[in-house]
């Protein structure tokens, strides 16, 4: 991540953005005494609404679904299986629904309510009609509540977090900035709860993060400091920069407020479609490359042909997302693969002069591969 911006400074970028996506976290939203609480969502919305009125569009990604529901089935802790998990975001996300459509009922503004799967962001044509959905409640005037489907999500289709989902959400917007919320007010070098931990303000580079111990999450969400990093990468990656706030500050950190932890962006935005490649396409198969392929793939940015594939692993056809591996197996990019896994078995280690001409086409081209 560098600092972004024609010498703006990030929070200037964040606190003059246009398209904002905000992301609250369960913590800020529910308790596992009292499930969903009101009393703190209805500030949330408030604050939210004055962005909105200042000019800004904005896109809520809401965790809570669970958390909300676990009360009211009778549970006394998140559940930890998956059925009791979907159990409960299934009446989870009704009262989430309701409390966010109830909240801005009282500024006479609509709610939408947009579940997404992993494999909604993955696969390209669910990905453009969730971004034309997004889109037009955003014109509309309306307020998109985006939540992870976790009533049909499987472990294999999750986002994992939704600091992901966020930060992938987003990149599908083309948002200008991400604000995270949760009940951390920002970013420390150690755990806060152990004492002698320092608030970092600023976060303009990896260089930043020396030394910084990142914990996972608390007892009703599943994200956590690492997964908040984790989002702030990615999101720099689409060229957004991130504020990471308390949600009990959610009025200043959405009117520019000096709070929480800011994290610059690249300076120059990933395309949509790299973007997709390295983030948001799950992996179909898997390409071994030999140490000449490597370098011509990660260091001088060339098309991979298939003289330089060793292994084909997976089942995958042409226009799947493939990872590419190395020698020692460690993943050195991603791209769009040009071939069948049958056809592209029986092409491995030719070189293109040794191919029909119908096959001399690079296996990968340079444009739809992205290093990692």
């Amino acid at each position: 991540m560098s600092a972004c911006g024609d010498g703006a400074s990030t929070r200037e970028i964040i606190a003059s953005a246009r398209s904002v996506v905000v992301k609250i976290g369960s913590s800020a939203l529910t308790s596992l005494s009292g499930g969903l609480d009101v009393g703190r969502l209805d500030p949330l919305a408030e604050a939210i609404e004055a962005r909105m009125r200042a000019g800004s569009d904005v896109v809520v990604v809401s965790s809570g679904a669970v958390g909300a529901g676990i009360a009211p089935l009778g549970l006394t802790k998140r559940p930890r299986d998956l059925a009791t998990k979907q159990a409960a975001a299934s009446v989870g996300q009704l009262a989430l629904a309701n409390a966010w459509a109830n909240s801005f009922a009282r500024f006479d503004r609509v709610v939408g309510q947009v579940l997404l799967t992993a494999d909604d962001v993955a696969r390209r044509a669910t990905h453009r009609n969730a971004q034309r959905t997004l889109d037009r409640l955003r014109a509309l005037g309306a307020v998109a509540i985006v939540n992870e489907n976790d009533t049909v999500a499987t472990a294999e289709i999750r986002f994992g977090d939704n600091d992901r989902l966020a930060a992938l959400v987003a990149h599908l917007v083309g948002a200008d900035a991400l604000v995270l919320l949760s009940d951390v007010d920002g970013l420390y070098d150690s755990d806060p709860r152990k004492g002698n931990a320092q608030l970092i303000r600023e976060v303009a580079g990896p260089e930043d993060l020396d030394g910084v111990v990142a914990g996972s999450g608390g007892a009703l969400g599943t994200g956590g400091m690492a997964s908040k990093l984790s989002a702030a990468r990615l999101a720099a990656d689409a060229g957004v920069p991130v504020l990471l706030a308390s949600a009990a500050e959610a009025g200043a950190a959405l009117s520019g407020g000096y709070v929480g932890t800011a994290f610059g962006a690249r300076p120059h935005r990933m395309s949509a479609r790299r973007f997709w490649v390295r983030h948001a396409a799950d992996a179909q198969g898997r390409l071994h490359l030999d140490a000449g392929a490597v370098r011509a793939v990660a260091q001088r940015r060339r098309s991979l042909l298939a003289a330089g594939i060793t292994e084909v692993g997976g089942h995958f056809h042409d226009g799947d997302v493939v990872d590419l591996v190395g020698p020692d197996g460690a993943l050195i990019g991603r791209g769009v693969v040009a071939y069948d896994a049958i056809e592209l078995a029986t092409m491995r280690g030719h070189s293109s002069a040794d191919l029909p001409p119908d096959l001399q086409r690079p296996v990968v081209h340079a444009d739809d591969l992205v290093p990692v």
